[in-house]
């Protein structure tokens, strides 16, 4: 079997694709896999270091303001689809995947064109414009929430629930021991990480919250991101209880022995929510397009699963009064628990290769 297998631009699309990937090679014995991405972005490094072969697009998002950056993308589109046609007459794959990102445009538009099998994964609430535009497209899309299939009616093929693939990773780690980082193995444990760079603005409304933590029951491990810390951390003496650290590898591994996590809505973090069954109090970045981090958190709030604080109307006071409602409520923390659960896909993958291989045979 071959596969062509595109997706770029943020961890929240290409960490999927891999899994994906990851599948097909435990399922097929004889499997060529190429990956096609951006000439610029993270996945030009992360992809060949995992023995992947790549082929790279010079291609762009497009701007609001930067009319003479969009002209030119547009040329380089048109150059992109044609580098891809020649690709795929080469290298003559089963089926395509696009798993997000503007570089899985281009792809997914030769594969089209040459009558090749497609298939889409969408991993956010509010699907992004790339992947609504290509639906009409693709033979298969495959969703991470239910509510998000409304939105590809005019797919002309499958359009099913798959769960986000990101999630099955977080369940087969070990989980790590919080004496690791000098964490009380007896005290609840809030996490705070701001997606994987950190928040500035996040980073200066939490400082209040986290001195007056002093004589609370729990302990708070605070994630600032590596380039906020030193500014962060910069004369000031935070209580015992708060530990502030700058990044932690394998945070998943950590979160499975977590009380409660304080975070972005970004579509990785959601799936490791999810196949946890972590409780949650979300504050969405307002920086993403289409706003999306606002949507996916919304939909776990409306399933009464987690809580959604709004980063303009997030302060110490309000984020105070939401761990101990949830923290501290018993049922209301287990109802959590059991929707995350209701809402989790913990077989995505291969749910993803079952009907991807239903579709080539």
């Amino acid at each position: 079997m071959k596969i062509i297998v595109s997706a770029g631009g943020t961890g929240g699309h290409i960490y999927p694709a891999l899994a994906i990937i990851n599948k097909f090679k435990e399922k097929v014995k004889d499997l060529d896999i190429l990956y096609i991405g951006t000439h610029n972005r993270m996945e030009k490094d992360l992809i060949p270091k995992r023995g992947i072969k790549y082929e790279e697009l010079e291609i762009y998002g497009f701007s609001k303001s930067d009319i003479i950056l969009d002209i030119k993308n547009i040329g380089c589109i048109r150059r992109a689809i044609k580098k891809c046609l020649n690709i795929m007459k080469e290298f003559k794959p089963d089926i395509v995947l696009g798993i997000g990102g503007y570089v899985t445009f281009p792809v997914i538009i030769a594969a089209h064109r040459l009558g090749i099998k497609t298939f889409l994964h969408e991993q956010n609430s509010l699907p992004g414009k790339t992947n609504l535009f290509l639906q009409r497209y693709v033979d298969l899309v495959g969703v991470s929430f239910k509510e998000s299939a409304s939105y590809f009616k005019k797919c002309k093929g499958d359009v099913f629930f798959s769960g986000n693939p990101c999630g099955e990773n977080a369940l087969n780690l070990e989980p790590m021991p919080k004496k690791n980082l000098g964490l009380d193995e007896k005290k609840k444990l809030i996490v705070v990480v701001a997606g994987s760079l950190g928040s500035a603005t996040v980073n200066s409304k939490m400082q209040e919250f986290l001195m007056n933590s002093a004589k609370k029951e729990y302990e708070v491990l605070y994630i600032t991101g590596k380039a906020h810390y030193d500014e962060f951390v910069k004369d000031k003496e935070f209580p015992k209880n708060v530990k502030v650290i700058p990044y932690l590898d394998n945070l998943a591994a950590l979160l499975k022995n977590t009380d409660l996590l304080i975070t972005r809505a970004g579509a990785s973090t959601m799936s490791e929510v999810l196949s946890l069954s972590l409780p949650a109090i979300f504050i969405p970045s307002p920086f993403v397009a289409n706003n999306h981090q606002y949507y996916n958190a919304l939909e776990i709030k409306n399933n009464d699963a987690g809580e959604l604080i709004e980063e303009k109307e997030l302060t110490s006071e309000k984020l105070d009064n939401m761990i101990n409602k949830v923290l501290y409520d018993e049922k209301l923390y287990a109802e959590m628990k059991k929707n995350l659960k209701k809402m989790s896909v913990d077989n995505s993958s291969d749910i993803i290769y079952e009907k991807i291989k239903d579709l080539i045979k």
